[in-house]
């Protein structure tokens, strides 16, 4: 007889843990899919797959402190906890661990991940802190969940190759799976932020993705390098984006620079519209 999902919400990592377990004496195995919630289709998406990689699907949800510089958006942060219960019990997922900044961060709290020159690129650079935060939140919910299997959005493309390397260097027996960017009709990557963009603003968000592809293509047609991101850059200014923090050609799998369009790549970019900050990645299409 087949199982039918019954969402369990759990705060505390012992809950966690017991359920886990039991889980663990029945053969299943299980996947993590952490999110810091106001989910959307995307989220659903890699709830979804994750439902056909494992038999036991642990979504989680906890806006991480640690990530957030001091003059970035941590208290305005979308926060729909009830409506996200709904969507993944809804989608199937079989248990949600959703505890509160002191479950996480108890008193006396000390040890944070460093990650190393990986983390001071691009999105490094311009948030300075952020992904030792997230590595280390993420460190946390694959030491309290031991999943056989991790998933992660390819939107968030330099943490996806971030946590690939963390798994790899303090040797945590997960395998990271990426997921592609799941978008909406006119190629706007979804994103909790996109709630930030006005009515206007929304319009013009797409020519991000539009114009990431266009540099992408580009590149693969033996357009000069440097010449296609300069191109990128300037046409996002002209579609309405206030600023751009990076716009670069990196390698698929370091993030080092792109030197040859032969290489696997990827164009990645950041960049203000509003209040809202959006980031989006393509790949460097292959001969």
């Amino acid at each position: 007889m087949p199982y039918t999902s019954i969402l369990i919400a759990v705060r505390d990592v012992e809950s966690l843990r017991r359920r886990i377990q039991a889980w663990r004496r029945e053969g299943k195995s299980i996947a993590l899919v952490p999110t810091m919630g106001a989910l959307h289709a995307g989220h659903i998406a890699n709830m979804k797959i994750a439902l056909k990689m494992a038999d036991r699907v642990v979504a989680t949800i906890f806006v991480n402190p640690k990530q957030f510089g001091p003059k970035e958006d941590f208290e305005a942060y979308p926060r729909r906890e009830q409506d996200d219960f709904e969507m993944l019990s809804a989608a199937g997922v079989h248990l949600l661990f959703a505890p509160d900044v002191a479950a996480m961060y108890p008193q006396g709290y000390d040890t944070t991940v460093h990650v190393g020159a990986l983390g001071s690129i691009l999105e490094g650079a311009e948030r300075p802190g952020h992904f030792d935060g997230m590595a280390t939140v993420v460190t946390k919910l694959m030491q309290q969940t031991q999943p056989d299997i991790a998933l992660f959005g390819e939107k968030d493309y330099q943490q996806f190759v971030i946590i690939r390397r963390l798994v790899t260097d303090l040797n945590i027996p997960v395998d990271v799976i990426d997921v592609p960017t799941v978008r909406e009709a006119d190629g706007l990557a979804m994103s909790s932020r996109n709630a930030y963009l006005t009515a206007e603003e929304r319009v013009r968000a797409s020519a991000l993705y539009k114009v990431l592809k266009e540099v992408a293509i580009t590149i693969a047609k033996g357009g000069d390098i440097a010449a296609s991101v300069k191109a990128g850059h300037e046409a996002l200014l002209k579609a309405g984006f206030s600023k751009v923090d990076y716009l670069e050609a990196r390698l698929a799998d370091t993030l080092a620079p792109l030197t040859a369009a032969t290489q696997p790549g990827r164009v990645l970019a950041a960049a203000y519209l509003g209040r809202a900050r959006l980031i989006d990645n393509v790949p460097i299409p292959q001969a």
